[in-house]
């Protein structure tokens, strides 16, 4: 494009503007407030034009030359140049915050770069005002990365000094300009993408942590930070083998490209060692070369804590969820509560079916341990030989069919909580033992495991045998038996709280209805009295099976009329028996007849264990073998029962 097309053009739209031919100052100067204003909206500019701008003076400096910086409408943002040019440019109010736009000075190179959109050089009388005939201006419009005009560069000197390389010069320095605006850019992606990889990863309540190929910590978000105790700048920096504990061998397998996935680990935190998951990835370079390696890690007791919460093993029941209003019961009551949120070891006692677990639960949710896990084991229904595996988990390999990984044990299961110990008269002697090294330690060991974990478990023990005749009978370690009686807890049956029976027969009445979906059956008072006479072996259990039974026949079941003659013959067969032991009998038999002789059924419905169950049908000479569905293998173990 020739010169004088660009020039006269620019003239025209200045007589356009109504520039004033002899006018010697901007129309449009910004100050104060204003001026800082536009500033501070192209502080990123000024910035970043500075170096090139002073690079630029260097090569001109002395002769008498200054560099311009304007915005996109002209407005002058900077100027370097010599003292005594610039001086003769402050007389013309060439400062800071005047417009050079052609609507406001006329034809100059930098307002005409801008209406052109391309680098120009006016020089002389080219120039649309009078007094800005002493100049030579080369400028060049500075684009953005997205191709938008956001200023331009300058520079200006006395107009005998024009050089067409002057403007070579100018847009050279634009060009570097734009450039570094685009890696700016560039970077400021960079960072934000960075600083969104780092909220994310952070926000992940996994840890996660990477090793350089020299073994080397590099990073670690918020997570491992807090698991660990460590700061990221202490974790920088630190040899990987003195935190993670085996290290070398986790090493090897990655190196090797096996599958390194959920193991155990321990690594070394600031104040304890952190018992967890570790899974390594490798980083593996465009040349197939390792880089490094990325770890994440799952604390063992926060992710059981959860595993716990989403399967349900939590206490659901309440003091004031127990019924009674007996003075004797309600005592009893007031020294559970006393005693929940001691540390000390609970053992509670009474026949089956009085609400061990219930009082178990209670005592749980009314400590400080409530919002904790409750795990209960009911250590007579488990075989001998999967109890110590049940309480105190394995190791992978540790027996046949052992599960890959190993398995934690109840112990571990309701570490920070309480674990529940039921029928823990039943627990074999051997297991005592065990169980007594890790009551008073507060350490175990996993069956085939060599690694001592540190457990913080309050236990309560429940049992309805008379636990030091068994000590007594050499059934029932001594020693245990004073680590778990610290707090002696012994609940009363249902026949010594007579005036409870009401109040639980309108409890198990409404919600067994609600249950079953069908009405309540009203019951008179005459009939609720022999109720509260019957001896209830089965305790509180006996009584909600005989409501449920009640509502599902609707009443027909244990009478027939308003005189309720079938449930009085019921009693008068169960008042005339000989002895207790009697009825215990034909209980049993009964319980066994309605269950085809499945023993386990059977256990369940009396509210004992099994081997209980056994010992008793020997005790009382019931045949197993007489049952119509009688499992061949049973008589045997009736016969080998204590």
């Amino acid at each position: 494009m020739k010169t004088k097309d660009y020039i006269e053009r620019s003239h025209q739209r200045s007589i356009g503007f109504g520039v004033d031919y002899n006018r010697i100052y901007s129309s449009k100067i910004l100050q104060g407030d204003e001026l800082q204003k536009k500033l501070e909206q192209n502080s990123d500019l000024i910035v970043t034009t500075e170096p090139f701008m002073n690079q630029l003076y260097n090569f001109v400096k002395g002769s008498c030359f200054f560099a311009i910086l304007t915005d996109e409408e002209g407005c002058i943002l900077n100027l370097i140049g010599d003292e005594d040019v610039l001086e003769v440019a402050f007389n013309l109010e060439m400062i800071p915050g005047a417009y050079m736009n052609e609507e406001h000075i006329g034809t100059n190179a930098m307002g005409t770069a801008l209406a052109e959109g391309t680098p120009v050089q006016v020089s002389g009388e080219e120039h649309f005002i009078k007094a800005y005939h002493r100049w030579t201006c080369s400028a060049a419009p500075i684009r953005n990365a997205e191709g938008v005009t956001i200023g331009t560069l300058d520079l200006t000197g006395y107009s005998h000094l024009v050089h067409s390389h002057t403007l070579g010069m100018v847009v050279a320095a634009v060009h570097a300009i734009e450039q570094m605006l685009r890696i700016r850019k560039t970077n400021m992606k960079l960072q934000l993408a960075k600083k969104y990889m780092e909220t994310t990863i952070d926000s992940i309540t996994v840890g996660i942590f990477t090793i350089g190929p020299r073994g080397y910590m590099k990073t670690m978000n918020k997570t491992a930070s807090e698991m660990l105790g460590y700061t990221h700048e202490e974790i920088i920096g630190m040899r990987v083998e003195n935190l993670v504990e085996g290290w070398n061998g986790i090493q090897d397998s990655v190196d090797e490209r096996v599958t390194y996935l959920e193991e155990e680990a321990f690594i070394k935190g600031r104040e304890e060692k952190i018992h967890c998951t570790l899974s390594a990835y490798p980083i593996v370079g465009p040349n197939k070369n390792p880089q490094g390696i990325v770890c994440t890690i799952k604390e063992i007791k926060k992710a059981r804590k959860l595993a716990n919460k989403i399967t349900g093993k939590q206490a659901c029941y309440t003091f004031d969820k127990i019924i009674g209003r007996s003075e004797r019961f309600l005592e009893i009551l007031k020294y559970a509560k006393k005693i929940s949120d001691s540390p000390s070891t609970v053992l509670i006692t009474g026949e089956s079916g009085t609400g061990k677990e219930v009082f178990a639960q209670s005592i749980h949710n009314h400590s400080s341990r409530k919002d904790e896990t409750f795990v209960a084991i009911n250590c007579g229904a488990l075989p001998r030989n999967l109890i110590e595996s049940e309480l105190f988990g394995y190791e992978e390999g540790a027996f046949t069919g052992a599960k890959r990984g190993g398995h934690p044990g109840k112990f571990e299961m309701a570490d920070g909580g309480t674990l529940f110990l039921d029928e823990i008269g039943e627990m074999p002697l051997d297991m005592q033992t065990n169980l007594l090294r890790v009551l008073e330690e507060g350490k175990l060991f996993r069956v085939g495991g060599t690694k001592e974990i540190e457990v913080d478990v309050r236990i309560i023990a429940a049992t309805n045998k008379e636990l030091r005749q068994e000590v007594e009978k050499g059934n029932f370690r001594r020693d245990l038996y004073y680590r778990l009686n610290v707090l002696p807890l012994k609940l009363l049956p249902l026949r010594e709280r007579k005036e409870d029976i009401p109040l639980l027969i309108d409890y198990f009445m409404t919600t067994k209805s609600l249950r079953l979906e069908k009405n309540p059956v009203p019951l008179s008072k005459e009939s609720i009295e022999e109720m509260m006479n019957l001896p209830w072996y089965g305790n509180i259990r006996e009584l909600e099976n005989m409501v449920e039974q009640i509502i599902n026949a609707e009443g027909d079941y244990l009478w027939e009329d308003s005189n309720n003659t079938k449930l009085r013959e019921k009693l008068t067969v169960i008042t005339k028996q000989d002895s207790l032991e009697e009825v215990e009998k034909k209980h049993i038999q009964k319980v066994l007849k309605k269950a085809d002789g499945n023993i386990s059924l059977a256990a369940e419905v009396l509210g004992i264990g099994r081997n209980t169950l056994y010992r008793k049908m020997k005790k009382y000479v019931i045949n197993c073998s007489e049952m119509e569905h009688c499992n061949e293998t049973e008589q045997p173990l009736i016969e080998k029962a204590f």
